[in-house]
């Protein structure tokens, strides 16, 4: 029986390894990581992560080949392949600050499979890592291993949040790197075999370790630019009068580019996308390409560029000032189908506004109050650390409360900025919200949800990324 343990219990090697179990009911799959809560969760009924469809593959599995553990040595001394799923967070200090993947745990992973191991390993990447990861890390186990031969194999995770559970059933590609060698060759076949128990033989590519490593971060670069190009255009439209709908409706009936990651926003979130490209930019500043690193710097410029306009579109359209006036904060995850909040746009839209005097209510179905303080007091960065590793929240923001649904949210208002798509904010009584704001009442749009022309018939001063403005917001031109 092969059997198969992962390091780290997140967002990436929980779900991961229990398709893997749920697919392959021959491997035993063990799930191990330090933090006691966290594991305790996973073996709750309560899961540490909320992903549509998740709750069902673990109770399918649990107990019977998936595993939940905090006996970290155990398990890696057992398995035959080892996945390894920390976190890699950006250094915000030393050598490459702001940039640079910090690998400090990443490095002691492979310090403590050298220790413990008493047979020949393969061990997996599947924390997104920069170019040249793999090298260092079989150094590592070479130098450190009694004899014992490591196969080091990098397999990049290609999940969306949201939809992670569909995208680990049907991957558009299953990536595996390897080294170009007997043995290379021999670790790849070993984890393509637990793959192609589910997934087609044409989907599962095979590459070098260094194009396995570069083509995650690539294919996030991309996706992101995509995103800014189409928020920069939104910019335009608003200034021209056009409408972003349109325009990206039209560009994406193009079959060479497709409709795909086209829609406007008040931005961009999420763990990977300005991460990889941060790490880039790095990688392209180390190998003396400062040409290719400003390229994709202008990525996260437009997407830092996007907030802020935003923030100061609110401002702007009611009378300059925000202080001590109450703002609806509609959804604050970084998307909607998903409770998580890493780089979500509402935190610098939130501080944005907090830094005029705002007072906050804010609503999201999924995510919870002490989430919300948190990221609204903690440093950039500090989120992607381990959770026990990170600073304790000394204060809360008094200026924002958090409601139990968007009524309660919305109640005498002045304004309602929307920050996550989820459904229910298509689906609620605006006539009835209206009713219970002050007035004039503001609804600024951040997703492109709300059926703009039927808010202003209510009543409503409606401001729509990318969409031709109200006369009100001309009259109250915001400084970008």
């Amino acid at each position: 029986m092969v059997k198969i343990c992962c390091i780290g219990a997140g967002y990436v090697g929980g779900p991961t390894m229990a398709v893997i179990a749920l697919k392959c009911p021959s491997v035993e799959v063990a799930v191990v990581d330090i933090s006691v809560p966290r594991i305790n969760a996973w073996n709750s009924d309560q899961l540490p992560i909320y992903e549509p469809g998740l709750d069902d593959v673990v109770k399918q599995c649990r107990g019977k080949n998936l595993f939940f553990s905090t006996d970290v040595e155990k398990h890696v001394r057992e398995a035959d392949i080892v996945f390894v799923s920390v976190n890699t967070p950006t250094k915000t200090r030393g050598l490459g600050a702001g940039k640079a993947a910090d690998l400090t745990y990443w490095e002691s992973a492979a310090r403590m499979i050298a220790d413990v191991s008493v047979s020949d390993k393969i061990v997996v990447e599947k924390s997104t890592v920069p170019v040249k990861t793999a090298e260092a890390i079989e150094k590592i186990l070479t130098h450190n291993s009694k004899g014992i031969k490591f196969q080091i194999l990098s397999n990049p995770e290609f999940l969306a949040e949201g939809t992670a559970i569909e995208d680990l059933f049907k991957p558009d590609r299953v990536l595996i790197g390897g080294r170009e060698t007997p043995e290379g060759f021999a670790a790849v076949k070993a984890l393509k075999d637990v793959y192609s128990q589910w997934v087609p033989e044409e989907r599962i590519l095979t590459t070098n370790l260094w194009s396995a490593e570069l083509s995650k971060l690539a294919a996030n670069a991309f996706l992101a630019q995509r995103i800014s190009s189409v928020n920069a255009m939104s910019a335009l439209c608003e200034a021209t009068g056009a409408n972003v709908s349109e325009v990206s409706y039209a560009v994406g009936k193009d079959s060479r580019i497709g409709p795909k990651f086209l829609n406007s926003s008040v931005g961009f979130g999420g763990s990977c996308f300005q991460k990889d490209i941060l790490n880039l930019v790095y990688i392209c500043e180390c190998n003396g390409l400062p040409e290719v690193a400003e390229y994709w710097k202008q990525v996260i410029k437009i997407n830092d560029y996007q907030k802020t306009r935003f923030v100061n579109r609110i401002v702007s359209s009611m009378f300059n000032t925000v202080s001590n006036k109450k703002i609806a904060v509609l959804g604050f995850a970084f998307k909607k189908d998903t409770g998580d909040t890493r780089e979500t746009p509402a935190i610098d839209v939130c501080k944005g506004l907090l830094g005029d005097k705002a007072r906050i209510s804010i609503y999201d179905p999924q995510v919870t109050e002490e989430q919300i303080q948190r990221d609204l007091t903690m440093n950039k960065f500090d989120w992607d650390h381990p959770l026990h590793l990170q600073p304790m929240s000394p204060t809360t923001v008094k200026q924002v409360s958090v409601a139990w649904d968007a009524y309660a949210a919305t109640k005498d208002a002045h304004g309602i900025c929307i920050l996550t798509e989820w459904d229910e904010f298509k689906k609620l009584d605006y006539e009835r919200i209206f009713e219970n704001m002050q007035k004039p009442a503001f609804v600024f749009d951040g997703r492109n949800v709300v059926d703009a022309e039927k808010l202003r018939k209510i009543g409503f001063i409606v401001y729509s990324i990318g969409k031709p403005l109200d006369q009100w917001l001309k009259d109250m031109p915001a400084l970008a």
